[in-house]
């Protein structure tokens, strides 16, 4: 049977996914895992993208060893808006930032005062946020950085892999198109707003399809991997938009949930929606697969979660996700509650510090034990969820009676029940790989072995086990919304009545 290799990076690991398939049931197989953590460095957060680099080598030689000639083709995914910076004979200039980064910090004002952030969203259908690739460059004109002053190529991060692998350069436009300088109508740049900015056009390359085929993997990786002639395919590389196509959506408009370290709620549309209401709410317009746009809202996700694991490793105690899960659910509900997009947040360091302090500052019952700063950030994650559901009823003009959720933050039953119990609908979990069977998806239709986005779906719906959560103690979380609207001051849009 043919194989498909999903390399899949995220900001905390990576790993290369086997995806072998005979077009009726699809089979996942982990080849290589491997961290990636970023690293703080006098300049700034960086991430370690010739580390990567040589773990994805490492990862398609044992793929290799493994499948051989049934290797049909490779495409990456990563997360969005970070990008490295190449000079005219195709070397990198730098190591590449990490969104996260506080350069970012003064570049709103700056960037606003050259074009209005309304008109900027006109443009681009993308709102001004911290981990826009329109900030980072911003900052680094402000900064007078050699590097963007001797660049010739911008290069998103999976665009810079594959650039690695093929010796091709060529922007993917579903990872482009989340960069606040991307036209979502044309799917090409926003001279205009590039322009406005003062950012050098030249940077600016080609922007490809999803699914293009870049070509064959370069000699020089041939030799290390054990294998010529294997097509790199420019896949659906923003890893949302990969999730997006790995979860078997049905019918017009339905609504889905990525759940990972960011979690993104969106709708899948034919066109952008640019109006004031959309504006207001906060919601961004990024490409998809097939001409699709990703109208979607980010939530800050498991970030919180997770940065609490990592700060407990660091004094001594490490615990996994399950155990994570369990303690939260064994802790008391509702004593507390949190943004999950407060500022406060945004930034590595002692998290289980900051939610606290966050409880303390709001005159809240200050949690103490893990349990409870755990609870505090699920049923808070949840709310948030709710929050952005209702922003979506508001603007479609009617009431979603289920959410689709694929990613690795499904494997969390007690989130997963709660944000069920937080919106009041079925939430429909699966499957846990959604970026990885995506990215695979995408590949398959490429090359010619599935016909397009519906046949690629059914292949999902047959593969793995959808598991349905239902809400419960409906009138307990009505409460706890009330009472999360209060303490986050969040001001939704008019909220669409729910049923009984």
């Amino acid at each position: 049977m043919p194989v498909f290799l999903s390399i899949d990076l995220g900001a905390g690991s990576g790993r290369v996914i086997a995806a072998e398939t005979d077009f009726k049931t699809l089979r996942l197989e982990d080849v290589h895992r491997f961290d990636n953590p970023g690293t703080d460095l006098p300049g700034g957060s960086y991430w370690n993208i010739i580390g990567l680099f040589r773990d994805i080598q490492e990862g398609l030689r044992k793929a290799v060893q493994r499948y051989g000639s049934e290797i049909a083709a490779i495409g990456i995914d990563t997360w969005a808006c970070d990008y490295g910076l190449l000079d005219e004979q195709g070397q990198l200039l730098g190591m590449p930032h990490q969104y996260r980064d506080p350069r970012h910090e003064r570049m709103p004002a700056v960037m606003h005062g050259l074009m209005p952030e309304e008109e900027i969203y006109q443009h681009t259908g993308i709102t001004t946020n911290f981990y826009n690739t329109s900030l980072h460059l911003m900052a680094e004109k402000e900064a007078g950085s050699p590097d963007l002053m001797h660049a010739s190529t911008l290069l998103f991060i999976p665009d810079l892999l594959a650039y690695w692998l093929t010796g091709e350069k060529a922007v993917e436009r579903t990872n482009a198109s989340t960069s606040q300088l991307v036209d979502p109508a044309t799917g090409d740049w926003a001279w205009e707003v590039i322009d406005a900015l003062g950012l050098p056009r030249r940077i600016f390359g080609k922007i490809v399809a999803p699914g293009t085929i870049l070509g064959p993997v370069r000699k020089e990786v041939s030799k290390f991997i054990g294998r010529e002639g294997i097509p790199v395919v420019a896949s659906a590389s923003h890893d949302t938009a990969s999730a997006v196509v790995g979860i078997p959506l049905e019918g017009e408009d339905a609504l889905w949930l990525s759940s990972g370290t960011w979690s993104l709620m969106g709708l899948e549309t034919r066109e952008p929606i640019l109006t004031d209401a959309a504006f207001a709410a906060r919601c961004c317009n990024e490409l998809g697969y097939g001409g699709t746009v990703r109208f979607l809202k980010n939530i800050a996700g498991l970030w919180l979660i997770q940065e609490c694991k990592r700060q407990w490793a660091l004094d001594g105690e490490k615990l996994s996700y399950a155990d994570l899960a369990q303690l939260a659910e064994a802790a008391p509900s509702f004593s507390a509650f949190i943004d999950p997009d407060d500022s406060t947040f945004t930034h590595p360091g002692d998290m289980p510090a900051k939610i606290a302090a966050y409880c303390e500052r709001t005159g809240q019952a200050v949690p103490r034990d893990k349990g409870t700063i755990l609870r505090v950030a699920s049923e808070s994650l949840a709310l948030k969820y709710r929050v952005v559901y209702e922003k979506f009823c508001s603007l479609a003009g009617r009431r979603f009676e289920r959410l689709n959720v694929g990613g690795g933050g499904i494997q969390n039953a007690f989130l997963a029940q709660a944000t069920s119990d937080a919106l009041g609908i079925e939430i429909v979990a699966g499957p846990i790989e959604a970026t990885s069977c995506g990215n695979a998806l995408v590949q398959m239709i490429a090359t010619g072995h599935l016909p397009d986005v519906a046949a690629a779906r059914k292949l999902v719906r047959d593969s793995f086990e959808m598991v349905s959560y239902f809400p419960q103690n409906r009138v307990a979380w009505e409460e706890a919304y009330l009472r999360f609207l209060d303490v986050t001051v969040e001001r939704v849009l008019p909220r669409v009545a729910m049923s009984a």
